[in-house]
Formats: structure tokens, C-alpha cells, sequence
């Protein structure tokens, strides 16, 4: 993609994100809708965007693709929880907070923001990637994620399970077995789930600037640490990926897609499930809000400067 392309793109996020922001501003989505809309989103808009990426007939990838893709995203998450671990000591956060700087690190906007990021500025093939990301996401937050926030135990009651099974994750497994198999659906079906599909980039960017003008923007960009994560969470660990696959020759979609997958912000689901257990959340949401409004230049910097 051509510098003037990927601006371009990035530009008209910034607009849709911009909508958002004066729709909230104008009590058009309020809490009470936007937490509807999410819902949608994440539980109907994303899944569908997912399998019409598939469908769309748009993709080159082969098998071969598939399976380096899997051992990518393993590769990944085995990187992210070691730096889970590590970074919050680096950043020399209290020991009460460590947990959240650990959930922060692993747990990123890898679906809510990265599936429509991906699908508005990168190669038609990097969905796989990014498709195969998010299933490695759901695997390990409900497992991984809720040991992390419940100080070693699986947080209050959920059932790992049953939260694995949600639509995102159902749709991502069930897309890359249509991939895989070369499946195709009737005209009256596919042109359904890519209408549905077709939504979820304006109703996300839109919601991400209702999240941004809701969040204590001016306070939470007052916290150094914050500002350290992002140095070495945002910029430097998508940069080093980038180095580390070029030099291992891998392909440079591959490669984009696996930067921007470094690069997103903050994800929602650590403060969501930890408001659930009755745990303070001022860390995770100052953190969502200033790592998400400047995820909109570092990622437009990186995806500029490696494409």
C-alpha cells in the first residue's frame, strides 16, 4: 500500500472517530446506547466483517499461509505473557498494580479496533492474521487473563468455557475452516453477512471517539507510566517484531499485519472484567483512554514507515 493510500485511509478513521466524539457530545449515544452499540459490534458487526473477509474471494493466501499464522500467534502470546511479567517491573509499578500492567500488556484492542483497522488499511490476506490473533485472544484471556486478575485463581465464578464460546470466537474458528476447506455460500448469505459486516468500521471508529470524549483525557495523560508503556508496549515491541520478521524473511504482509497487532491500544474486556469482581479500574480506563487516542498516530507513524 502506497503512503497516500495509508493516509488517506488513516484519515478517514480519524473522521469517523471524530463523528463519534461529536455524536456524544451532542447526547446522540449516551452510556446507556453506546454500551448497546458495543455489544453489536463486538457480538454481530465484527463476527460478520471476519467471514465476509473470507468470503469476499479477495484473498491469495494458501494453506501454508494458515499454519504460519497459528505458529505466529503462538509465538506472539508466548511473547506477551513473558513481557506481561516483565514490563510492569520495568515500569516499577506498586505490586497491587503489577496485575493490571500484566492484563494491559497481553490483553490489547486486537478485535474492536484491530479487525476494522486491518480491514480499512492493509492487504486483503492480513485478515488471516489478524483472525487468527483474536482466537489466541479468547483462548487465553478467559483462561490466562481471569488467573492474572484473580491473583492466581480463576476470577469469581466465570466458566473459561462458556466465555470462550462467544460469537467473535465462534466466527474467527468458523472462518478459517471455511478458508481452509474453500466453502462458499449461497449469494442470498453472503452478501447478507457482508452488508452486516460492511457496518462495523464506522460503528467502532465512532465508538472509540465516544470513548474518548467520555474518559478524563487531560488527567490520564498526566501519568509518566502510561507514557513509558507506550514507548516500549506500542513502539518498540511492534518495531522489533518488524526487524525480527523482516530479518527472518518473513512475508511483509505477514509482517504488517503482526506490527499492527503490536501496535493497537488498551483493550476494553481487563476493566470490564474487573469491574464485574468490584476492582478498582482507574489504572485500565486512564490507560484505555490515553493509549487509544494516541494509537491513532503511533499506528498511522509505524504502518507509514514499514509499508
Amino acid at each position: 500500500m502506497s503512503l497516500s493510500v495509508l493516509l488517506q485511509q488513516m484519515g478517514v478513521i480519524l473522521i469517523l472517530v471524530s463523528i463519534g466524539i461529536m455524536l456524544y457530545k451532542k447526547e446522540i449515544i449516551d452510556d446507556s446506547n453506546s454500551k448497546n452499540l458495543s455489544a453489536i459490534v463486538v457480538d454481530v458487526c465484527n463476527p460478520a466483517l471476519i467471514l465476509a473477509s473470507i468470503l469476499s474471494g479477495g484473498l491469495t493466501a494458501t494453506h501454508e499461509d494458515l499454519m504460519t499464522a497459528i505458529a505466529l500467534g503462538a509465538a506472539f502470546y508466548a511473547l506477551l505473557v513473558i513481557l506481561g511479567f516483565l514490563l510492569p517491573r520495568i515500569l516499577r509499578a506498586r505490586p497491587e498494580h503489577r496485575r493490571f500492567y500484566n492484563l494491559m500488556t497481553v490483553y490489547t484492542n486486537c478485535g474492536f479496533l484491530g479487525i476494522p483497522v486491518a480491514k480499512a488499511i492493509l492487504p486483503p490476506n492480513a485478515i488471516l492474521y489478524v483472525i487468527v490473533i483474536n482466537v489466541f485472544y479468547s483462548l487465553l484471556f478467559y483462561t490466562h487473563g481471569l488467573t492474572i486478575l484473580g491473583h492466581g485463581k480463576q476470577a469469581h465464578k466465570t466458566n473459561p468455557l462458556r466465555s470462550i464460546l462467544n460469537p467473535g470466537t465462534i466466527m474467527a474458528v468458523l472462518s478459517l475452516v471455511v478458508f481452509w476447506y474453500g466453502i462458499t455460500l449461497p449469494p442470498l448469505l453472503k452478501y447478507t453477512i457482508e452488508y452486516i459486516g460492511n457496518a462495523t468500521i464506522f460503528l467502532s471508529m465512532a465508538l472509540l471517539g465516544v470513548n474518548i470524549a467520555r474518559s478524563k483525557l487531560a488527567d490520564s495523560v498526566k501519568d509518566l507510566r502510561i507514557w513509558a508503556y507506550i514507548l516500549l508496549r506500542m513502539i518498540l515491541l511492534p518495531v522489533a517484531i518488524v526487524f525480527v520478521m523482516r530479518a527472518l524473511s518473513f512475508d511483509p504482509v505477514a509482517t504488517l499485519a503482526m506490527c499492527l497487532m503490536a501496535a493497537v491500544p488498551v483493550g476494553n474486556l481487563p476493566m470490564i472484567q474487573a469491574e464485574k469482581i468490584g476492582e478498582d479500574t482507574r489504572i485500565l480506563s486512564s490507560a484505555i483512554a490515553v493509549t487509544t487516542a494516541v494509537s491513532l498516530f503511533t499506528i498511522t507513524i509505524l504502518m507509514s514507515v514499514f509499508s
